[in-house]
């Protein structure tokens, strides 16, 4: 991962005019993190900077707060950003971090995760054994910025988001530059995080466009087209956010179900 210190630098230098916003810093105040804009993004402009991307250095994110009526907006404004905890995204290997995750769930108590017969049946058809990771799929050039920019209208269109700007590589690499902790629960090192979404943009053409307290919204340029496609990319997802499936559809099975056929990864923490 690059590093880009010079966040201020690169705001003055973007081809197009922001809306008003502010740059949030760390609790020292010493090192700015992330832009943001003080009220909704104006539409068509994420679009516009994430098409800059490869030339301002910034990546756009649509940020999302704990509670909208709250005037913190946590964690974004609250001082809940925690970059100097987070080591490097480069130094993991993400196979790995998901096979430990897979085996070790996110530390839960054990009757969270019941006993090995039920857990088995939960992650049928894998069982307890990691089945590794599902394979790379071909990603059309530029398929993978136009379904970005899609699910980010998408999302604007239904959510008061407030647009970040981060210097970063990309949207993985983004989290981790300003510490976003949305997944303390399950994983501490938000580098860890960044680097399976890392190792997704390169295999499945998945970016990060959304963030918000502990959700995350990434979009899918190439979805799995059948349930036997979706079930080793479930096991992935479940592996990096067991409440999916833990508190969520109950089965592995469903929650591959629900991503034949979809531009949309949505990922929360409990």
């Amino acid at each position: 991962m690059t590093e880009h210190p010079d966040l201020a630098a690169a705001l003055t230098a973007l081809p197009v005019d922001l809306p008003p916003g502010r740059l949030v810093t760390e609790d020292d105040g010493r090192q700015p993190l992330l832009w943001i804009s003080d009220a909704p993004a104006p539409a068509g402009l994420w679009r516009r900077l994430h098409r800059a991307h490869p030339q301002t250095g910034l990546w756009p994110l649509l940020l999302t707060p704990l509670d909208r009526s709250g005037d913190d907006y946590r964690p974004w404004l609250s001082g809940e950003l925690y970059p100097s905890d987070a080591s490097v995204p480069d130094l993991y290997d993400p196979a790995a971090l998901l096979s430990t995750w897979w085996e070790t769930g996110d530390g839960e108590d054990e009757d969270d995760r019941g006993d090995e017969d039920e857990l088995a049946e939960i992650l049928a058809p894998y069982g307890l054994t990691w089945p590794g990771t599902a394979p790379a799929v071909t990603v059309p050039d530029g398929a993978a910025g136009t379904e970005a920019r899609e699910l980010a209208e998408v999302l604007q269109s239904v959510e008061d988001a407030r647009l970040g700007l981060v210097r970063a590589d990309s949207g993985a690499h983004a989290l981790a530059v300003c510490g976003w902790s949305g997944p303390a629960n399950h994983e501490n090192d938000i580098a860890k995080i960044a680097a399976v979404l890392a190792d997704w943009e390169r295999r499945f053409g998945a970016q990060v466009v959304e963030a918000g307290f502990d959700t995350l919204e990434l979009s899918v340029p190439v979805p799995p087209a059948t349930l036997a496609e979706a079930l080793p990319l479930a096991a992935e997802h479940t592996a990096f956010c067991p409440d999916l499936v833990f508190q969520g559809t109950g089965t592995l099975t469903e929650y591959a179900e629900q991503l034949v056929g979809s531009h949309q990864w949505s990922f929360w923490w409990d």
